[in-house]
C-alpha cells in the first residue's frame, strides 16, 4: 500500500503542480484575504515524509512562496542543514518576478555552502546550504524544492502550516508514511479552529490547510504555536545513529538515552583529575565543590555554536573537550557532569527549549524531546530541589538561569530513566531593581544625584552585562537609560557583581542641567527622577489575541530630595495606591523637613495568562501607572 501511494504521489503530485503553475508562481493571483497584514504568502507547502526502514527516512518538500516585501525576505527558507546522518538528494530553487516570469535558477551546486559551526572543528561535518538572494523589486516568488533522506527515523519533521506572524497561507499539505506496526505518538492542536483536514489513517498521516489568513503580531502575544495548528509524530520504535531505541514514556526514553548515548563518556585526563581534586581539596559541601568545578569549567572553556538540528544529539566525549577546551552546549554540559562525577556531585544531563522572550515547555504528553528542545543544561538535586547549571556561559553565576531556561518543562536524564521537571520560577518578588538615590536641586533646577541600584533574578541579568562594555558605550547606555532628562553628564560609574547573592550594584554619579521647569517664583519638579513609566502598551480597537505577561518583576525607588533653602513647598500629590490583579503600584512623597523630601515608588507586574478582553483594563492599568510616574510638585520661592 504505501509503495503504492508513493507511486501515486510521484505521478500525481507533479501534474497537480505544474498544472497549477502559472497561477501560483504570479504574485497577482494571491486571493486579497491571504494579503491583508501579510509580509509572505505560502501558495503551496507540500511535504511527503516516508519510513523505508527503521534507519533510513526520505523527505521530498515542494514549496513556493510569494515575499511582497522586505520584511518578508526572513520567509523564503531555502536552506537545509546535513552532515552524516543528512543525505541532499535534490535542492533546487527558482525565483520568479511578480508577473511570474523566471528571473534566476539556482542549482544545488549554486547554493551558498557554509560550516553550521561558529569556530572549531569537532563538528567539521555539519554544513548548511543556503540560497543567498538579494531581491532588487518587490513581490517575488521562489519555488524551493528538495529531497532529503535521513539514516535515522528519531526526529520527525513537525508540520506548522501557519509559518509565523504576518504569513499567510493558501495551501499546506503534510504526508507521513509509515509501517503501521510500528505505533505511532502525536500531538495534534488547534487544528478544529482553523478548519485542518485530517484524513489520517494506520500508515498513513494525511493535514491539510486552505486560506490561511497572517494573523497580526499583538503586543505580548503567545506563542504561536500555541495558538495556530501544530502538529508532532514520532514512531515509538526508532533508530538513531545505529542505536534502536523506544519511546513509550519519558522513563524509558531517558533511560535509553543515558545507556546508549551519555554512558562512557565522562572520562577525563589525569591531568585534569588532578587539577580537579586538588581545587577542592579540604572542601565537604557538595554545593562547594560544584561551585569550583563550575567555575573551573568557565575558565577553562568556550562554547561554540552547533545549530540545531544537525551536529547529532549525542555529546562529544568528555576527553575531548578536555582536550581542546571548547564544545556545543552538549559537549561542555557533559564534560562539566564528568567534573563533578570526580568530586562525587550528583548532577544530570538535561533537554530544554531555551529562549530568551517566550516560555516553552516540553510537553510532557509526547515523548519525544528532539523538535522539543534546542539546548542542553545540568540539573544539581539538591536537598529537595534543584540547581540548574548553564555550562555555555563563562559569566553566569552559578545556578543562575533566568531569562533563558528559567519556568519551563525540560526532560532530566537518569540512569534509571527520564522525567520531565520544571525549571526555576523567578517570582516577580525576586526580579528586583531596587533604586535608592540622593539628590540636590538648585534654585536653577538643575540637579546632582548619587544613584545605587541593586538588579536581582531577572533584572540581574538585564543589567550585569554593562561592566563589561567599553567606558564610552556605559556612558551612552545611561544617557539612554535616563533619556527623559536631557542635558545629562555621568561623572562617575563604578559596580560591584556579587555572583553568591546573584546581585549586580551600580553607583551612578551626575548632574543634569534644567531639570526642574523654572516659571517665575516656582520650580516645577518630576520627584520620580529615576524610574519612569513611559511607554504604553500598544491600543487595538478589536484584539485578537490573548495576551501573556511571561516573567514579572518588582522595582522599589526610594529618593532623598534636597531643595534649595529659599524654597518652600507650595503643592504636594497625595498617595496613590493601585492595585488589580495585573500589579500593584504605589506612590509617596513627604516632607522630611523644610529642605528635604521622600520620594518613594513600587511598581509590581504580575506574570500570567489572560484574555484578550483583559487587555484594555491592562492598558489602563499602565496608562495611570505612567501618569502617576510623569506628575509633577511644586516648590515656590520664599517671599
Amino acid at each position: 500500500m504505501i509503495k503504492i501511494y508513493r507511486l501515486i504521489f510521484v505521478l500525481v503530485f507533479p501534474m497537480l503542480c505544474f498544472s497549477q503553475k502559472d497561477e501560483l508562481l504570479n504574485s497577482h493571483t494571491i486571493p486579497s484575504a491571504l494579503r491583508e497584514n501579510a509580509n509572505a504568502v505560502v501558495r503551496w507547502d507540500d511535504s511527503y515524509i516516508e519510513v523505508k526502514a527503521t534507519n533510513k527516512m526520505a523527505h521530498t518538500n515542494k514549496r513556493i512562496v510569494t515575499i511582497l516585501n522586505s520584511s518578508g525576505n526572513s520567509k523564503v527558507d531555502a536552506f537545509l542543514g546535513y552532515d552524516k546522518g543528512v543525505s541532499i538528494k535534490k535542492m533546487e530553487a527558482r525565483i520568479y518576478n511578480a508577473h511570474g516570469k523566471e528571473i534566476k535558477r539556482i542549482k544545488r551546486n549554486d547554493f551558498e555552502d557554509v560550516s553550521a559551526v561558529d569556530g572549531g572543528t569537532l563538528y567539521s561535518d555539519s554544513r548548511v546550504k543556503y540560497l543567498k538572494y538579494t531581491p532588487t523589486d518587490y513581490p517575488y516568488t521562489v519555488l524551493f524544492e528538495t529531497e532529503v533522506e535521513y539514516s535515522y527515523t528519531a526526529y520527525i519533521r513537525r508540520w506548522m502550516p501557519i509559518e509565523g506572524f504576518s504569513t499567510s497561507t493558501e495551501y499546506s499539505r503534510y504526508a507521513f508514511r509509515y509501517d503501521p506496526s510500528n505505533e505511532l505518538n502525536k500531538s495534534e492542536t488547534n487544528f478544529e479552529e482553523f478548519g485542518v483536514v485530517n484524513q489520517s489513517k494506520p500508515g498513513e498521516i494525511h493535514y491539510e490547510a486552505n486560506n490561511l489568513k497572517a494573523i497580526v503580531y499583538e503586543a505580548y502575544s503567545p506563542n504561536l504555536k500555541d495558538i495556530t495548528p501544530y502538529a508532532m509524530l514520532n514512531l515509538k520504535n526508532f533508530s538513531y545513529e545505529g542505536y534502536v531505541g523506544n519511546s513509550n514514556d519519558w522513563e524509558g526514553l531517558g533511560k535509553w538515552m543515558h545507556e546508549q548515548l551519555l554512558i562512557g563518556r565522562t572520562q577525563v585526563s589525569e591531568k585534569t583529575k588532578n587539577e580537579i581534586m586538588n581545587l577542592v581539596a579540604g572542601l565537604d559541601h557538595p554545593i562547594d565543590k560544584a561551585k569550583v568545578v563550575y567555575q573551573y569549567v568557565q575558565n577553562n572553556t568556550r562554547y561554540i555554536s552547533v545549530q540545531e538540528g544537525i551536529g547529532g544529539i549525542q555529546p562529544i566525549d568528555a576527553l575531548k573537550v578536555d582536550e581542546v577546551k571548547y564544545g556545543d552546549c552538549k559537549g561542555l554540559t557533559n564534560y562539566t557532569k564528568a567534573l563533578l562525577d570526580l568530586v562525587g556531585v550528583e548532577s544530570y544531563y538535561t533537554r530544554v527549549y531555551a529562549s530568551p522572550n517566550n516560555l516553552v515547555d516540553i510537553n510532557k504528553d509526547f515523548a519525544s524531546f528532539l523538535g522539543q528542545s534546542n539546548h542542553v543544561i545540568l540539573n544539581l538535586p539538591y536537598e529537595g530541589t534543584n540547581i540548574w547549571l548553564e555550562c555555555t556561559s563563562q559569566t553566569s553565576p552559578f545556578g543562575y538561569n533566568a531569562n533563558f531556561t528559567d519556568d519551563r518543562n525540560v526532560f532530566v536524564i537518569r540512569p534509571d530513566g527520564g522525567e520531565i521537571v520544571r525549571t526555576k520560577v523567578y517570582t516577580a518578588e525576586e526580579n528586583l531593581l531596587d533604586t535608592k538615590a540622593n539628590i540636590v536641586l538648585t534654585e536653577e533646577g538643575d540637579i546632582e544625584a548619587k544613584i545605587n541600584l541593586n538588579s536581582y533574578g531577572t533584572q540581574y541579568g538585564y543589567h550585569e552585562g554593562i561592566q563589561n562594555r567599553t567606558l564610552k558605550d556605559q556612558t551612552l547606555h545611561y544617557k539612554d537609560y535616563w533619556n527623559y532628562i536631557s542635558n545629562v553628564d555621568i561623572l562617575l560609574m563604578k559596580y560591584s557583581n556579587d555572583k553568591d547573592m546573584i546581585r549586580f550594584t551600580e553607583d551612578i554619579e551626575l548632574t543634569a542641567k534644567k531639570y526642574a521647569s523654572k516659571t517665575g517664583d516656582r520650580l516645577l519638579l518630576s520627584p520620580n527622577f529615576f524610574n519612569v513609566l513611559s511607554k504604553v502598551p500598544t491600543r487595538y480597537r478589536d484584539r485578537k489575541l490573548p495576551f501573556q505577561i511571561a516573567r514579572g518583576y518588582h522595582d522599589t525607588d526610594e529618593y532623598v530630595i534636597s531643595i534649595p533653602e529659599n524654597f518652600e513647598i507650595e503643592a504636594l500629590q497625595n498617595d496613590v495606591l493601585i492595585e488589580n490583579k495585573f500589579g500593584k503600584y504605589s506612590y509617596s512623597i513627604t516632607k522630611n523637613d523644610d529642605h528635604t523630601l521622600m520620594f518613594k515608588r513600587s511598581f509590581i507586574l504580575n506574570k500570567g495568562d489572560y484574555t484578550k478582553e483583559d487587555y484594555e483594563n491592562f492598558r489602563n492599568f499602565y496608562l495611570e501607572v505612567v501618569k502617576q510616574d510623569q506628575s509633577r510638585i511644586i516648590l515656590i520661592k520664599k517671599s
